[in-house]
């Protein structure tokens, strides 16, 4: 059998496989992704949702799916050329193309016994599970491997290659200076999950002061933030636009200056350098700003903050606001802990 077919091809094939083994059918497994640069990752995680099910089916995103997910630069390659190389694949038995932006259309139709899906879901972050369950399926979450990610792939290339395609010989726009990367949720503002809206952003108790503080005594100030609910489809990019609006309206109006945002839209599933603890972000606000470095302190409520500094070589700061370092992620000690951003802002000063 050609491995990819129609979804609904597909459905009339496995709904005969069910009908002749009545006493004992095959378990039907289902999973789906872009599959855009394939790699070692994408193998694993298909090899090992093999071992959930008899028979795997994969939903391939269509190119027009893709562009609305992550971008118009995206897919990297065709729908076409994607579903081919997954159909190549001995742990694959069928794939289909399909336009939507989740799944349920797809469980619907195949009503797998067991849906799958790869990363840092929870089964009642998906869409997709009541349905599931409503017929007796099974929502199996299977654990990403770090650091294999089609983005990450495209950032490392990007990165490494980048600046050998354009010179700039324009003098350096910043004197060099010592910077604080602050984190946002639970730092500067109340941790709400997922922040989409304007109206719920609230400042912190001394997250104005300590950031007057801070740039008063030569710090820039830069934000790096993870926004995964960006890249889970929670939330647009315009939505994180007009909270951050908010956010600068607030501080200006407190005479703080916040030198440039940079934030990461991806979840932890994609392995993406960009994404904290990974450094991409810092190298770029490095160079862009001509920050010093080893003079620079990471801010932060969660242990993914604090191992940031320890990856990229500057001091760290947890503050006690938001997650207060209970999040689990990492085990790594802070050089300064305080109970909000004023309290460790005057922690440095005093340094």
């Amino acid at each position: 059998m050609n491995k990819i077919r129609s979804r609904q091809e597909l459905v009339h094939w496995v709904t005969e496989l069910r009908s002749k083994t009545d006493k004992n059918p095959p378990r039907v497994g289902y999973t789906s992704g872009v599959f855009d640069l394939l790699h070692a990752g994408h193998v694993m995680y298909l090899t090992k949702a093999k071992e959930h099910c008899d028979i795997l089916i994969v939903g391939v995103n269509a190119d027009s799916s893709v562009k609305r997910l992550k971008g118009e630069q995206r897919p990297i390659n065709s729908e076409r050329d994607r579903a081919e190389v997954i159909a190549a694949l001995e742990a694959v038995d069928g794939v289909f193309l399909f336009e939507e932006e989740n799944n349920n259309t797809n469980v619907e139709c195949l009503r797998p016994d067991c849906y799958l899906k790869a990363g840092d879901y929870k089964k009642e972050q998906l869409s997709s599970t009541p349905l599931v369950e409503s017929y007796g399926g099974q929502v199996v979450i299977i654990p990403f491997r770090d650091g294999r990610s089609t983005t990450g792939a495209i950032e490392k290339i990007v990165s490494q290659y980048g600046m050998q395609i354009a010179t700039f010989n324009e003098k350096e726009p910043y004197e060099k200076r010592p910077a604080v990367f602050l984190d946002r949720d639970g730092t500067i503002c109340k941790h709400v999950d997922y922040l989409h809206e304007p109206e719920k952003f609230e400042f912190l108790p001394g997250a104005l002061e300590g950031m007057k503080l801070l740039q008063g005594n030569g710090y820039r100030l830069v934000i790096i933030t993870n926004q995964p609910g960006i890249g889970l489809g929670y939330f647009t990019k315009e939505d994180l636009f007009r909270v951050n609006h908010a956010m600068l309206k607030g501080c200006g109006a407190a005479g703080v200056m916040i030198d440039k945002i940079y934030f990461s839209p991806y979840s932890q599933a994609d392995g993406t350098p960009c994404r904290k603890p990974g450094t991409a972000l810092v190298e770029r606000a490095v160079s862009e700003l001509h920050i010093d470095l080893p003079a620079s302190y990471v801010i932060g409520d969660m242990t993914s903050d604090i191992q940031l500094a320890a990856n990229v070589g500057c001091s760290s700061a947890l503050v006690r606001t938001g997650k207060g370092g209970q999040d689990g992620l990492f085990e790594c000690e802070p050089d300064l802990v305080g109970d909000s951003l004023v309290d460790v802002a005057r922690q440095i000063a005093q340094k």
